[in-house]
């Protein structure tokens, strides 16, 4: 360990018998927060999340994080990317251009949410991989880490990663929701792994479940999001573990089952995420949020 990091470690090790955590994904740009944003993040402190990254998806919502994280200093970041679904707007210079100084801001931690997107086609998939290469350039030239989208793409994905070599920063495959398989090959590539409530909801033997109790995915490469509004952590899941539901306190309960809902997840939810996936790994949750703080922190430098 460093210096900067033992100091990191040592600043964070007193804020966890309240289970302070850091919310990587959060799309608080959604119309969905439009009318009591304030609320949403007060009960986020409350909760004990002590920073969200705010997702950005489009310029226009990259542009609105930004604002955010002026509004709301040192509790929210930003992120500056194009959702692949969105990449077929990329179509004028003067965009790109935007984009670039968007994510040029200090108060904007990291290039995405970017990616490649198959399961649906939104965009065409050959304007996906462009879209996206072109934002792994930017990250690499601003040398901010890379915030990625993924679904049915891994081989193409990894295909462009690659091509930049040393010259690629830090990659956070966010919101993973995928196979053993796909886990094990972003993590021998050293990219980090974002964990949402889609644990609640993944039923499969060789998905998210077996990579965290079989502890395939190392404390030091986890992260945990929330990805509001989306991927509400449904703890009454009917295939959710005993010895996982018996991991949750009634302090984390309460923020979800009073203010989350299936239409209307929130990042106040996080420290449910971080007891679910504690269940899971059979280890203490004090523990995972601290790796994943300090992981956080460290990454994206939230610390300044």
């Amino acid at each position: 360990m460093t210096s900067e990091e033992s100091q990191i470690s040592e600043e964070l090790k007193g804020c966890y018998e309240n289970l302070i955590v850091i919310d990587i994904g959060a799309n608080l740009t959604n119309k969905k927060y439009g009318r009591d944003l304030d609320s949403v993040i007060q009960r986020a402190k409350d909760a004990g999340v002590q920073k969200i990254m705010v997702t950005g998806t489009s310029v226009r919502s990259s542009k609105e994080a930004l604002r955010l994280t002026r509004l709301y200093p040192s509790t929210i970041y930003s992120t500056a990317g194009v959702h692949p679904h969105d990449a077929k707007s990329m179509v004028e210079e003067e965009l790109w251009a935007e984009l670039q100084a968007t994510a040029s801001a200090p108060e904007c931690v990291a290039i995405g949410e970017c990616g490649l997107n198959y399961s649906k086609d939104f965009s065409e998939p050959k304007v996906q991989r462009e879209v996206f290469k072109r934002q792994v350039e930017i990250a690499c030239e601003l040398q901010k880490p890379l915030f990625v989208h993924e679904k049915e793409a891994q081989d193409d994905l990894t295909t462009i990663l690659d091509e930049f070599g040393n010259k690629l920063p830090p990659v956070v495959i966010h919101s993973f929701t995928g196979s053993v398989e796909q886990g094990i090959k972003y993590i021998e590539k050293g990219f980090y792994i974002g964990i949402t409530g889609y644990i609640c909801k993944d039923k499969s033997d060789g998905g998210i479940r077996r990579l965290l109790s079989e502890r395939i995915l190392p404390l030091d490469k986890l992260l945990v999001e929330t990805d509001s509004p989306f991927m509400y952590p449904n703890m009454r899941a009917s295939k959710l573990p005993l010895h996982v539901k018996d991991s949750l306190t009634e302090r984390s309960q309460n923020f979800v089952n009073r203010y989350c809902t299936f239409q209307r997840n929130e990042p106040c939810a996080l420290p449910a995420i971080v007891e679910l996936v504690a269940g899971f790994r059979a280890e203490k949750p004090e523990d995972v949020a601290l790796a994943t703080a300090f992981n956080a922190l460290k990454i994206f430098g939230l610390s300044q």
